[in-house]
């Protein structure tokens, strides 16, 4: 025996299910039996026509078939294939106006039939640009953060006389002239560094920083030849093997470009100043 079955009369009638098949579910609600080859055809959606355009490029028109419902964007692929021209090479020209990639055929009032004119775009040479800026900019950006490094290693000596000093004692005036030395060399590194927008800004910071601390290495010194002349005690404080050798062999330069008088640093480059 067939169990009671939930039914509404008012979406099933017994007396009009003739040619149907109906099939009991295990909760015992009967349903009508699933036609799986039906099911299968009537879940695809309904796709949007294929139109044909013809597309102008120079003295040439090229027919493409495409999706209505396609970008401008998809379009530009389409042609890359048949001519050759890569898609940001390309402008496309739809009623006298440049249609942007991301436009959709329909919407613009391209049917089956339309022309379209290609143009051909001097993305190209604009790359080639764009690629040259870029990796000079990296390489600006490369720059900037070595001298930061390096900057960041020099200022644990100043930390280090500062230590001495302030406390009464003295280093050797070599081992201050070295220091400053190797903050000028970095000022000179920072100089070359061609740069624009960011990059510039962070060159900058890095000049004024560098500034700073040469300042204070003017005011230890000082300090420091007082300490020298009241006999304090000497502390050498070697700078490292690696930032000597490091150091370029432009001291001779640097020498003409500054001159030390008084205990203090006088600079007679022309500094860029912010």
């Amino acid at each position: 025996m067939m169990k009671k079955t939930n039914i509404n009369n008012n979406n099933i009638n017994v007396g009009k299910m003739g040619g149907r098949e109906w099939e009991m579910r295990p909760g015992g609600m009967l349903v009508q039996k699933r036609n799986l080859d039906s099911h299968k055809n009537t879940s695809i959606p309904f796709p949007f026509p294929t139109i044909k355009v013809f597309v102008k490029f120079g003295s040439s028109y090229h027919e493409i078939h495409i999706n209505s419902h396609s970008t401008f964007g998809e379009l530009k692929k389409s042609l890359a294939e048949v001519t050759g021209l890569h898609p940001q090479d390309q402008k496309l020209f739809f009623n006298d106006k440049e249609r942007e990639s991301k436009s959709f055929l329909n919407d613009s009032g391209v049917k089956n039939g339309s022309t379209i004119v290609l143009v051909q775009d001097n993305l190209p040479e604009k790359r080639f640009t764009e690629s040259r800026r870029s990796s000079t900019t990296d390489r600006a950006l490369k720059s900037v953060a070595e001298v930061a490094m390096e900057v960041d290693k020099l200022v644990c000596q100043i930390t280090s006389m500062e230590s001495v000093i302030y406390k009464g004692g003295s280093v050797t005036e070599k081992e201050l002239l070295a220091l400053i030395e190797l903050f000028m060399a970095q000022l000179i590194k920072l100089d070359g560094i061609v740069a624009d927008g960011d990059v510039k800004l962070k060159r900058k910071t890095q000049v004024i920083r560098i500034q700073k601390y040469m300042e204070n290495l003017d005011r230890l010194k000082a300090r420091n030849a007082i300490a020298l002349r009241n006999g304090g005690n000497q502390v050498g404080l070697n700078v490292s093997q690696s930032q000597q050798q490091g150091r370029p062999l432009i001291i001779q330069q640097q020498r003409e470009q500054r001159k030390y008088s008084g205990g203090q640093v006088m600079m007679t480059s022309k500094w860029e100043k912010y």
